[in-house]
């Protein structure tokens, strides 16, 4: 076993599958902004500029903090990098997520992370921590929420609420651990050589819990203009609702993105304060906006490591000391 999962590790850290796979992502994440580009483009037309502006920032916000929740969890763990290194890093390994799975950010990200000296097993661990604080933190949102907006949970997701103690106490150093040297050592690896700390991980959850509000920011923007109420009580819906949304979709790991589970999730939560055919538009636009900053941020990633590497490429280089001697 441990000789199978070794060949397919070589194999997915060959630069033809790193391409192979980066373009089967950003094809996919593409495609599903091209899918519903009519839908899209008539609900922008219902949208106010200003308000679609503020959905926008807060998408990139929430992105954005996400990536500070890796890069403290990288940086507990013991590699330290620059933001826009890490934004290198998490924004072009965040397309994976496009891919059916859970496990294909952690690939794409332990790959990248290796160009800048962060051992594989490390950034790989610090995807798992990213995913499992942003699941728990997300659903911390809902359970905060709840006494204030009864409709953030409905029914029918009742259940997903009950990971939350389970994962808080998977994310205790002390478990976390040696469950993830274990798992390295079962795939032939060397163990960690640094592991998370109660500081660090809170640290993380709490950018993880502003990300969520810069969420449920984004769709508030959204769902105002298209007549919900405009006040703390609907901004605490969309907060709440969003994140059971995107904790569901994420535990839908069969589904690219979390697309249809996060939808499903969402629908009966927004359905308490608009009628069917805004909401539709909300889901709908709230998906592209998504997609279309993971794809932007991705992009400039991208970019910026493009430029690095011709500016290192056109560096002269450093003559060699002169052993002669001289007068």
């Amino acid at each position: 076993m441990n000789a199978v999962i070794g060949r397919a590790l070589r194999i997915a850290q060959t630069r033809a599958t790193r391409w192979a796979v980066g373009a089967l992502t950003l094809g996919l994440a593409l495609w599903a902004v091209a899918r519903s580009r009519h839908e899209v483009a008539d609900a922008m037309g219902q949208l106010e500029p200003g308000w679609l502006v503020l959905a926008v920032a807060a998408t990139v916000g929430n992105v954005g903090l996400a990536a500070l929740v890796w890069r403290s969890t990288l940086a507990d763990l013991g590699s330290s990098l620059p933001l826009l290194v890490v934004g290198r890093i998490f924004f072009v390994g965040q397309l994976g997520k496009y891919l059916p799975g859970s496990v294909w950010p952690m690939v794409m990200q332990a790959e990248l992370g290796s160009d800048h000296g962060v051992p594989r097993r490390s950034a790989a661990a610090a995807t798992v921590v990213t995913m499992l604080v942003s699941v728990s933190s997300g659903l911390t949102v809902v359970l905060a929420t709840l006494p204030f907006v009864p409709d953030v949970l409905p029914s029918r997701f009742r259940w997903a609420v009950l990971l939350v103690l389970p994962l808080l106490v998977a994310l205790h150093p002390a478990l976390l651990g040696p469950v993830i040297d274990r798992g390295l050592r079962m795939m032939g690896r060397p163990r960690l050589g640094q592991h998370t700390s109660v500081r660090g991980t809170a640290i993380a959850y709490g950018w993880a819990v502003l990300s969520w509000l810069s969420a449920g920011v984004q769709v508030w923007a959204l769902a105002v203009p298209l007549g919900a109420p405009r006040d703390l009580h609907t901004l605490a819906l969309c907060a709440g609702g969003y994140a059971l949304a995107w904790a569901v979709g994420f535990i839908v790991v069969i589904s690219p993105a979390g697309a249809g589970a996060r939808e499903a999730a969402l629908w009966p939560v927004l359905i308490t304060v608009l009628a069917n055919g805004p909401v539709l538009v909300v889901i709908l636009i709230s998906r592209v906006l998504f997609t279309l900053v993971d794809v932007a941020l991705a992009g400039a990633g991208l970019a910026g490591l493009h430029t690095r590497e011709r500016l290192r490429a056109e560096e002269p280089p450093v003559p060699l000391p002169d052993d002669r001697g001289g007068s």
